[in-house]
């Protein structure tokens, strides 16, 4: 096909597929801390919105009996657990543990049955134990929301995708500085790893969960 056709028509060539939806998922939230809110911070990014959605997926999701998991980064002192991630990336320095910037934004406070993962690296399932959780509670479905679209919550898509879990990335609970990343990102992660959705779909999806099951 001619390099310069319409985009989707495009990629429809050689992607297009649905994973589709499992019958016993997780919604795992990434990483929404203050560095993300606060305009001092060197991460902000204005994503007030996508907190708004993915807080709203979550009461769903709770409302279903599904198990949520919510991931934070947080580093030694000077970052020596930080490797090549906070070499490159200075402004990594926010997450330094004791750091307001690491705190949880108001409304998504971890409830106590929720899982908090702290990790180092992009993806929530590089060096921890997320994927030994999720196959332990028979989980075949993960939901994911978070920040950012483009970092964070695209490396965590790849490997969950990559560890045999069906994969939907909710659109409306993801975040990033820019609109332009956040719009790539989303496509391609449609076409390859995951069901991008809307916040309206997972809703429902989490609604009949009963019936499904």
């Amino acid at each position: 096909m001619a390099a310069n056709a319409a985009l989707e028509d495009n990629y429809a060539v050689a992607f297009g597929g649905k994973a589709g939806f499992g019958r016993f998922p997780a919604l795992v939230l990434i990483d929404f801390v203050e560095a993300y809110f606060a305009p001092d911070s060197p991460l902000y990014a204005g994503v007030e919105d996508a907190l708004t959605s993915a807080l709203r997926v979550r009461e769903a999701a709770r409302a279903a009996g599904v198990p949520v998991i919510l991931t934070n980064v947080t580093y030694h002192p000077g970052g020596i657990d930080g490797g090549r991630f906070f070499e490159k990336v200075p402004a990594l320095e926010a997450f330094i543990a004791g750091n307001p910037m690491g705190a949880w934004p108001k409304g998504l406070e971890p409830q106590a049955d929720e899982i908090v993962l702290t990790k180092q690296y992009p993806s929530a399932f590089f060096g921890t134990s997320l994927a030994a959780t999720l196959t332990a509670r028979g989980i075949d479905q993960v939901i994911l929301g978070g920040l950012s679209t483009s970092g964070c919550v695209r490396a965590t898509c790849v490997d969950a995708m990559s560890h045999g879990f069906r994969t939907a990335v909710v659109a409306d609970a993801c975040g990033d500085r820019h609109p332009e990343p956040h719009k790539a990102n989303l496509f391609d992660m449609n076409a390859k790893y995951a069901d991008v959705v809307s916040e309206e779909a997972i809703i429902t999806y989490l609604s009949e969960l009963e019936t499904i099951r």
